[in-house]
């Protein structure tokens, strides 16, 4: 049976709806742009290997046995003998269910059991093939999962529930799982989070796609490439040290961004956007750095993913001579007016507002209301309850295309106020006009064209505001003032404007 046959249309795996919003399956023109990633010899090579080790419909080997039919046919003229090697000796892949081995086997070998009548392959045994399936388990200790951080509340349940313990991670031998096989190529776009028992949802779940890069690049491969959220760039629950081994592995050799993630995926929606890389265990140097906007690139460039004096990758090529030009002004960063979350220790689920003002009541600004609460009720930062300050959303998101706002919109907290946990604190000021000039300042082009530049989700923690540099609050700034200020050409005008719109107060 023909592996040209893959490339009919319309293609059914386009079809299939997502298992989750953690579990994406990739499209089949992203799967290709990923596969264009790799060198061209690599589809004319007999021996080289390839592994899914996040297989769900089977999408990437499919299309790896499609150019490896095609590059092979000087090497192995025989059309069936080609197939039969391909699919026998160069694909392989790890299911992360039992339903996706089963579609997975279907696009790879045309048949849901590898020794299948109608199998593409005639040299198995078994009905596995090399797309694996096994259940796994978490591994519990003080409650959580010691592979993946699973929550034992949320995910210690019925066997016939979905656990989530993809065999892949949940290993400290992952060599062990595939025969101790050397693979040449390791692809995937792995499962992405896991709820974690807090309510939490988007950025507040447990990553998980950071363990399937950590643990591919266990197996030392030549090559590795996976589809993962752009949120690593410089935010992301427990990722410093997997954003720290990213940014300094000049083995990455391209990322190719997509910050509107619904240009690579439809349906779900993935706050920050998503990417893909290109790791090349055998070459290293600076990384190719592309931005897509749709299915065309608006910037394309060369550079060292971490920045002299940054912690964070910087996402848009164009902010990086911007950013130089207000770094060589050497100022203090604004960063160190913005409190932590919850500045007053009033979390969200508290219930003892008043509806009215009294003589033992501060007012608090809640979400989306203004409510009252006595004085001995607030845990934290009293002192700043009788200065002037500027309240903030801790969280605004956005349709992850610009230009938009970046950041709610900044109020004044006159003295006797104070505010709950979704908002943050910047402050404390002197004077209502110093205050009202920060409002001004913060609404800005300039100053949330640089908190974007940290602001990956719809999270805006003091970190974001780390670029952001100070200023003599005692006068009023302006775009035009700062733009004049840090020597802002046309151009990088231009550029900001593409990304931030105008902020009405």
């Amino acid at each position: 049976m023909s592996l040209s046959l893959y490339n009919h249309n319309p293609d059914v795996l386009n079809c299939l709806a997502n298992l989750s919003n953690d579990e994406v399956f990739t499209p089949t023109s992203i799967a290709n742009l990923v596969l264009d990633s790799l060198p061209e010899t690599i589809w004319k090579n007999d021996k080289a290997k390839f592994l899914d080790p996040v297989c769900k419909t089977g999408i990437f080997l499919r299309e790896i046995a499609s150019r490896l039919n095609n590059g092979l046919k000087e090497i192995i003229k025989d059309e069936d003998d080609r197939i039969n090697h391909i699919l026998k000796n160069q694909i392989f892949g790890i299911a992360i269910t039992e339903l996706t081995s089963l579609v997975s086997r279907r696009s790879l070998y045309y048949s849901k059991k590898a020794n299948g009548k109608y199998s593409a392959c005639k040299l198995f045994n078994d009905e596995d093939g090399n797309i694996i399936y096994k259940e796994h388990n978490h591994l519990w200790k003080n409650k959580n999962c010691i592979f993946c951080g699973a929550s034992e509340l949320v995910y210690k349940r019925d066997k016939t529930l979905e656990s989530h313990a993809y065999q892949f991670i949940h290993t400290d031998n992952p060599e062990q799982i595939i025969k101790n096989m050397k693979f040449d190529v390791i692809i995937g776009n792995p499962p992405y989070q896991l709820k974690d028992g807090e309510g939490g949802k988007g950025s507040s779940s447990i990553p998980l796609y950071h363990l399937f890069v950590q643990q591919a690049k266990k197996l030392n491969p030549r090559f590795l490439t996976m589809i993962i959220p752009s949120r690593w760039f410089s935010g992301g629950k427990g990722l410093d040290q997997f954003r720290s081994e990213m940014l300094k592995d000049r083995r990455i050799r391209l990322i190719v961004d997509y910050p509107n993630a619904n240009d690579c995926f439809s349906g779900p929606k993935i706050e920050g956007g998503v990417c893909y890389f290109l790791w090349n265990r055998d070459e290293q140097g600076p990384c190719t750095v592309k931005t897509m906007n749709g299915n065309q690139v608006i910037s394309i460039m060369e550079r060292e993913l971490l920045e002299k004096n940054n912690d964070t990758f910087i996402r848009y090529n164009e902010a990086i001579p911007i950013l130089k030009k207000i770094r060589a002004v050497n100022e203090e960063s604004f960063q160190k007016y913005v409190s932590f979350r919850n500045p007053f220790g009033i979390i969200s689920t508290f219930s003892k507002f008043q509806k009215k003002e009294t003589n033992d009541s501060v007012k608090v600004y809640s979400y989306q209301k203004i409510e009252y609460i006595k004085k001995k009720d607030i845990q934290n930062n009293i002192e700043l309850i009788d200065k002037y300050k500027v309240f903030i959303s801790k969280a605004y998101g956005s349709s992850g295309k610009y230009p938009h706002q970046i950041i709610n919109k900044p109020f004044l907290g006159e003295p006797g106020t104070c505010c709950t946990e979704t908002y943050i604190l910047i402050g404390p000021f002197n004077n209502k006009k110093i205050s009202q000039n920060i409002i001004k300042y913060i609404s800005t082009l300039f100053f949330r064209f640089l908190v974007l530049q940290k602001k990956i989700t719809q999270n805006t923690t003091k970190s974001v505001y780390s670029l952001v540099p100070d200023q003599d609050f005692n006068e009023e700034w302006t775009d035009e003032k700062l733009f004049k200020k840090y020597k802002i050409s046309h151009d990088e005008v231009e550029f900001i404007k593409t990304l931030i719109r105008p902020m009405d107060l």
